[in-house]
């Protein structure tokens, strides 16, 4: 068994905006990690903040999003190719003026959608339409096309080589599946770690936002996810798993460990109610500082 941080790699980070990413909490999670686990399970990977910073070689990620999963998988295996087109994609855009920025962005967005692109060039498409897109917000309408608006960002870097070679390197030893949360439950033992982070819970009625995937994610999937939860605890796994602060919430998980933590939204067009919000981090061992 071995401890839950690695001292090397420590500088990876997310490639890829992210609704609910946690990188701004990233302190607390870290600190919220048990002290001592075998493998890193991350079912709902989404933008990775926690798996950059662990670093940890072995580390199982998934998610139901195809197009995110085989964007990691681009990253792993063909970084240069990658690299080389989005640098291509950047030159392009910067050399327009800017009225012709947005209709570049929606020819982009078309292609993406046609789905007709070999995995380079659909990953991408994947990233520089995350870096233009409104709020870098992944959004998909009910016939699984993305649909978010161009963002209008005056120097957007689209390439992003650094963060994104690190990732590559980071990623070598991962394994990447495009796959449902319960698909873990055939391979994740006791003293494994698995980090739980899905389409949180609305906090209000015009707050439920759950289209990272078509199918989205309502109150029976909250209810079968914290059923799965329990089952892992009971199976000795270490489980972590993050929600909205909601009296929902706080009864579905009633025994385990709760923490409220403050938090800043980055994806709200009212940038009044950006800040002042609470999460919570959910564990099923104690947290010492907590």
């Amino acid at each position: 068994m071995t401890t839950s941080t690695s001292t090397e790699l420590m500088s990876a980070q997310s490639i890829v905006k992210w609704a609910g990413g946690k990188r701004q909490l990233l302190p607390k999670l870290l600190e919220s990690c048990p002290p001592q686990f075998n493998r890193y399970f991350e079912p709902f990977v989404g933008g990775g903040a926690l798996f950059f910073a662990l670093a940890r070689p072995g580390s199982h990620l998934s998610d139901t999003n195809g197009d995110l999963i085989r964007l990691y998988q681009t990253v792993r295996d063909h970084v240069d190719a990658l690299i080389a087109r989005l640098t291509q994609i950047q030159t392009t855009y910067r050399s327009l003026p800017p009225e012709s920025q947005s209709e570049f962005f929606y020819e982009m967005r078309f292609r993406y959608n046609e789905r007709v692109a070999d995995a380079v060039e659909q990953s991408a498409l994947f990233v520089a339409l995350n870096r233009l897109a409104f709020n870098g917000l992944y959004r998909l309408n009910a016939r699984g096309a993305f649909n978010t608006p161009f963002g209008r960002y005056k120097n957007p870097n689209i390439s992003r080589i650094d963060p994104i070679r690190t990732a590559h390197e980071v990623l070598q030893d991962a394994t990447l599946v495009e796959a449902d949360y319960t698909a873990i439950a055939d391979i994740v033992r006791a003293s494994d770690f698995c980090y739980i982070d899905p389409p949180y819970m609305p906090v209000s009625e015009t707050a439920k936002f759950t289209s990272y995937t078509a199918k989205g994610f309502g109150w029976d999937d909250q209810v079968a996810l914290a059923e799965f939860i329990r089952m892992l605890q009971q199976r000795g796994v270490y489980v972590m798993a993050s929600n909205a602060d909601v009296p929902a919430v706080h009864e579905l998980y009633e025994g385990l460990h709760i923490q409220v933590v403050p938090v800043h939204r980055a994806i709200n067009r009212d940038a009044t109610k950006r800040a002042g919000a609470t999460e919570v981090i959910i564990t099923t061992y104690p947290v010492v500082h907590a």
